[in-house]
């Protein structure tokens, strides 16, 4: 109904136009052509006088209401180094087209009005002047070269790469319809190596298993940087064009496909900083949902966004990243808490072409899987806490030869020992009840005196050892299964001395 009512107002304007215009006819026939023009020019330049001032004043008023809402103004001023610059540019720009702006329109309707068609007044014809042109030349050609100036300035600093040795986070991310892909490098600090043929819908980036700097890098769901920290985004896209933008920052640059390219900038303004900024604002005083007039307010619910600024497709608007800017310490935790997509993803998959081997990141998490069990052990006063069960120590069927990865197992043991010169300890093995109980309890005691035959071989001291094998007798889970008949055919290192 309401579209109806619309649709017929717009009808009736439309009417009233015309008709107007057919009256305006009449009665230029019956007073003359000339008295009608006359008179249309009289009033069309009063108009226009009026028109521009309510133009300019509401041009004004309308930046002024709505500049805590713009970028650079208000609570709005640049969150990172690079844009302080990048703003101070924009408004020089603006201050000297906003000279121009006012003028030539003020120009324009001065001349609509003083030089208007009227009875008596003939217009004058000025074919050439030297002075007029020197200064129409002169004037824009001298604010051009300081704003080029001033711009080139600007574009060689916000541009400028980082230094080989400087110090800085290097992130990657990847533009798909319709979501970004964004991959962080792990503790070897390096991205790993992409290969656009190996995309698949397990690996959307290509990422190449056999480049060992791939196993630790890492796909989170959200961006979190440090603050006063240089972060340097290398910027792809996997399909079409997409616009990686970071509008708070002033970082903005095209994602284009099979042409990396990037973009430097360190944020200064923490998340929670940002929000206290809007705080002092009325106009984030407000219900974030107006439907839910006790709930957050406006800036209580602020965050710093990822935007594609490219019309990518109908699922532009879904490329919305969350970006956090925290205190080094709180960016170090979350840091610690990510995972490695490899790990997590890929390892023993189909796409896995790594199966069977051991890697290095997954020794160096092993390492610290056993150092803070032992860690925990050593601080705790509860005797059951002092057993730790070797996860990843592990013999041949049937033998007490120790398997080729176990012995990074048994380093462990040897850093431990090493570490702490007062730690004395029990290598216990143990079995499951399948076979003879007599031949399991002879294979517990031989595995548990070939680790510390190994160690003893490393140069540990024998004192500092005792093997002990238990057989079936003490299980840990039901050996009516084949999970719990593993669990039961263990290797345990007990602490007899702290």
């Amino acid at each position: 109904m309401t579209l109806f009512i619309i649709i017929l107002c717009l009808v009736l304007l439309i009417t009233v136009v015309i008709q107007i215009g057919k009256i305006t006819e009449l009665a230029g026939e019956i007073r003359g052509e000339k008295d009608v023009e006359f008179t249309s020019n009289y009033w069309n330049s009063r108009l226009g006088m009026i028109f521009m001032v309510a133009f300019l004043i509401l041009s004004a008023a309308s930046a002024y209401y709505y500049k805590n809402y713009m970028l650079g103004y208000g609570p709005h001023v640049s969150a990172s180094e690079n844009g302080v610059s990048q703003d101070q540019l924009f408004n020089v720009t603006l201050v000297i087209t906003g000279i121009v702006f006012v003028l030539t329109h003020i120009a324009l309707f001065w001349y609509a009005y003083k030089y208007r068609g009227r009875a008596g007044v003939k217009a004058a014809f000025m074919p050439h002047d030297n002075k007029l042109e020197i200064i129409w030349t002169a004037i824009p050609a001298v604010a051009m070269t300081v704003l080029v100036a001033f711009g080139l300035n600007v574009w060689n600093t916000v541009m400028a790469d980082v230094g080989p040795d400087e110090d800085h986070l290097e992130i990657e991310a990847t533009g798909s319809q319709f979501l970004w892909f964004v991959r962080y490098p792990g503790p070897d600090k390096k991205l790993g190596e992409r290969n656009f043929r190996k995309i698949t819908n397990l690996n959307p980036l290509g990422q190449v298993w056999s480049d060992d700097a791939n196993l630790d890098d890492m796909m989170p769901t959200e961006i979190v940087l440090p603050v006063n920290k240089k972060v340097r985004v290398k910027i792809t896209s996997r399909d079409v064009l997409h616009n990686f933008d970071l509008p708070h920052f002033r970082v903005k640059m095209d994602a284009v496909p099979g042409m990396p390219t990037y973009f430097v900038f360190t944020p200064t303004i923490t998340t929670q900083e940002y929000r206290q900024r809007l705080r002092n604002y009325p106009e984030y005083q407000l219900p974030a949902d107006a439907s839910e007039p006790d709930g957050p307010q406006k800036w209580e619910t602020f965050e710093y966004e990822l935007a594609c600024a490219e019309l990518c497709g109908k699922g532009h608007f879904s490329m919305r990243y969350i970006v956090k800017i925290v205190e080094e310490d709180e960016y170090e935790k979350w840091l610690s808490e990510q995972k490695s997509f490899y790990m997590t993803t890929i390892r023993n998959s189909d796409e896995d072409t790594r199966i069977g081997e051991l890697l290095n990141i997954e020794i160096e998490d092993r390492v610290v899987e056993f150092n803070t069990e032992l860690e925990a052990a050593i601080a705790s006063e509860d005797v059951a806490d002092d057993i730790l069960v070797l996860k990843h120590l592990f013999f041949e069927t049937g033998s007490a030869r120790l398997t080729e990865n176990s012995k990074y197992e048994l380093q462990n043991i040897i850093g431990a020992l090493n570490k702490y010169p007062s730690l004395t300890i029990e290598l216990a093995g143990h079995t499951d009840n399948t076979g003879d109980a007599e031949a399991n309890q002879t294979l517990s005691e031989a595995r548990a005196n070939a680790a510390r035959d190994y160690l003893i071989s490393k140069q540990v001291d024998a004192a500092r050892l005792t093997a002990n094998g238990y057989g079936q007798n003490e299980p840990i889970a039901d050996n009516d299964t084949e999970d719990g008949r593993q669990q039961n055919r263990r290797t345990e290192m007990r602490i007899i001395s702290k």
